[in-house]
């Protein structure tokens, strides 16, 4: 009786470095010009297929009380509602290759308690590199434009121009920074 080889896969484990990651948002207010912020406080894990990235998963957390711009009103219950709803959750659903060091990955994205299925454009991961401390690492960065409303964020208030105060589309970029476990 001769038995067949199953081929091993290679996963290895990054977790997220905080201090060189960021995940930013930017969204038309006034319908005249793009309003950033960022969030301070990211918190991931990459389970990363290297023979395989299509294999692989990332789940991220994001604490929304530490949204940073320059209007606390994004706090309170007509937007991200942080002391109702304190995070903001990644859980990759599927990765796809699209291209040389491009992949799209679906997310389950919650926000405000409420679960859509994202995708995001990826450039990444690079190849691993050690950095001056004797770590690797490795990069990427994601974006997607999601719908606010879809998330329950519907506050909005009416111009004398006939415009409204905050646009509809949220454009989101993710640049981050993994170390290997």
């Amino acid at each position: 009786m001769s038995t067949v080889a199953v081929p091993q896969t290679a996963t290895t484990t990054w977790n997220l470095d905080p201090v060189h990651s960021v995940a930013e948002f930017k969204v038309k207010g006034m319908m005249l010009s793009n309003v950033k912020g960022q969030f301070a406080t990211i918190k991931g894990v990459l389970t990363l297929d290297e023979t395989d990235y299509t294999n692989s998963r990332v789940e991220a957390s994001i604490e929304a009380a530490s949204i940073d711009t320059r209007d606390t009103h994004l706090k309170s219950e007509d937007f991200f509602h942080v002391e109702k709803f304190p995070g903001l959750t990644f859980k990759s659903t599927r990765i796809t290759r699209t291209g040389n060091g491009e992949l799209t990955v679906a997310a389950d994205v919650s926000v405000r308690g409420v679960t859509r299925n994202v995708v995001f454009t990826v450039e990444g991961p690079t190849p691993p590199a050690k950095d001056p401390w004797g770590h690797t690492r490795l990069g990427l960065s994601a974006t997607t434009k999601i719908n606010r409303k879809e998330f329950g964020l519907t506050w909005n208030a009416a111009l004398e121009t006939g415009s409204i105060l905050v646009g509809d589309e949220v454009t989101i970029t993710v640049d981050v920074q993994f170390v290997k476990a």
